[in-house]
């Protein structure tokens, strides 16, 4: 299915790895024209030899002044994937201020910062756009030592709801993926041991998580590629789900149902 996508403006966030490094790969191919953000330049500067004529920007979106001065003049944006993200799992009982703050920052804050700045420039421009927000199945269940993360995420669906409410009547469509866990670096730090894993995968009814295709960690735990999650936020993105907004599509294999 074609999604007309070439010459569009996208801006991607944590777009070193995982599943920014995907979307930024997949909006490339379509011609799309992307601005690629991350706060480490390594992965940006091999992420331009993969894709060349991508607009790197190296920020940590957990500082809001330094983003303000990366982004403020980025430019005409058409769409926006808000994909940073960091997971600092702790138990509830031994949760730090630095790691709340950290994950509020980055999750949650971060967010708002982007969309307001691509917002307002699309409602300048009096043009459509859409956003996409990478949420969880955290965002809706319980993990344990998630507190801080599932908290983050369930604040990010609801937050995906207000701005498509409030950015609606300018045309601008904003929803969320939440998909399950993903077999990208962040997601093998926590799931590759198949014993942890287990406890999920038991909950998951296709029994498998999403991850990057070849590595050991999806040899050992049922995984498929990364592109189950970039295909959904390229739907999204593009008019093909021009009657879509305020939505949280999930991508975690039946997790909901059970």
């Amino acid at each position: 299915m074609e999604l007309f996508l070439a010459g569009r403006r996208v801006l991607v966030t944590g777009a070193g790895k995982g599943i920014g490094r995907g979307t930024v790969q997949a909006l490339h191919a379509t011609g799309a024209r992307v601005v690629a953000v991350s706060r480490t330049q390594a992965d940006l500067d091999s992420l331009v030899r993969e894709c060349p004529g991508i607009e790197p920007v190296c920020v940590d979106l957990g500082d809001w002044e330094a983003t303000e001065r990366a982004l403020g003049s980025v430019g005409p944006v058409d769409l926006l994937v808000n994909n940073a993200a960091v997971a600092l799992l702790q138990p509830f009982l031994e949760v730090t201020k630095e790691a709340f703050d950290r994950s509020f920052e980055v999750n949650l804050r971060a967010v708002i910062q982007v969309s307001q700045i691509v917002a307002r420039g699309l409602i300048a421009r009096g043009v459509p756009g859409a956003i996409v927000n990478v949420s969880s199945q955290c965002s809706q269940r319980a993990v344990t030592n998630h507190s801080v993360y599932c908290s983050t995420k369930g604040a990010l669906d609801m937050l995906t709801k207000v701005m498509a409410l409030e950015l609606g009547p300018h045309k601008i469509r904003v929803n969320a993926v939440n998909p399950t866990v993903v077999m990208t670096s962040m997601g093998q730090a926590t799931w590759s041991d198949p014993h942890k894993a287990k406890t999920m995968l038991n909950r998951i009814p296709l029994g498998k998580f999403a991850g990057e295709s070849g590595g050991s960690p999806a040899s050992v735990v049922p995984a498929v590629p990364v592109e189950h999650v970039v295909n959904a936020i390229l739907f999204l993105l593009s008019d093909r789900s021009g009657m879509t907004t305020g939505s949280t599509l999930p991508v975690e294999g039946g997790f909901w149902a059970c």
